[in-house]
Order: structure tokens, then sequence, then C-alpha cells
């Protein structure tokens, strides 16, 4: 099992603590780009609670995310919102996504979100 980045899971560690959800970060793993803003885990189960309670077949779902996340360890996932994809010229969806990043997984990153403009 590959040892996770530690200055990655700081970074998450301040995240979890709730000093931020404004840290923008782009990862690579499995190949794919993902980009985007890292929320607490508390607040992105929340989110994706929300968004699976106002579906007429998802909603079964929506109390699985709902359930508090053990707060004992270091993190070892990053949860990204408002995030994308990145495929060619755009970013899948194009709204943003919630998407849930194993830190052991991440094969590279930088500090910001990535934007793609035609000019």
């Amino acid at each position: 099992m590959p040892k996770p980045d530690e200055l990655l899971v700081d970074i998450a560690t301040l995240v979890e603590s709730g000093h931020s959800n404004q840290m923008s970060l782009t990862v690579v793993t499995g190949g794919a780009v993902i980009t985007g803003r890292l929320a607490p885990e508390a607040v992105w189960r929340q989110r994706v609670s929300d968004v699976l309670m106002d579906s007429a077949r998802l909603s079964e779902f929506s109390p699985a995310f709902a359930t508090p996340a053990k707060k004992d360890d270091p993190p070892t996932y990053l949860h990204f919102h408002v995030a994308r994809i990145l495929q060619g010229t755009v970013g899948i969806p194009e709204t943003g996504g919630m998407y849930r990043v194993a830190i052991e997984d991440v094969s590279a990153w930088t500090m910001g979100d990535f934007s793609y403009s035609d000019r």
C-alpha cells in the first residue's frame, strides 16, 4: 500500500478542522485530472445527502451520506465540491460536481483549480 503524501494529509486536516472550505486543489488520480474546491467531509456528506433526498429514485440512499464521519484519525480522503474532471477542452460536469478521492491514490497535485479558456 503506498504511503499517502504527508503534505496533502496536512492540507486535508486543515480543511477538516474548519479553517477553510475555499482551498482549491487539482489532483491526478487514476489518469483523471480533478480540479475544484475541498470541503470538510461532514459538509460534503450533507450536500450529497441533500441532492439524493431531492431525487425521486435515489432518496433512499440519502441517509447513508447523512451519517457523521469518524474524526479520530487523519483524513484519508479529499472531498471535492464545485469540482470538474478535465477532459480535453471541457470540465465535466460544467457546473461542478461532488467527488471523493482517496489521498493514497493521488499521483500528482497542485494548488489552485484549472479551467480552460478559448482565448
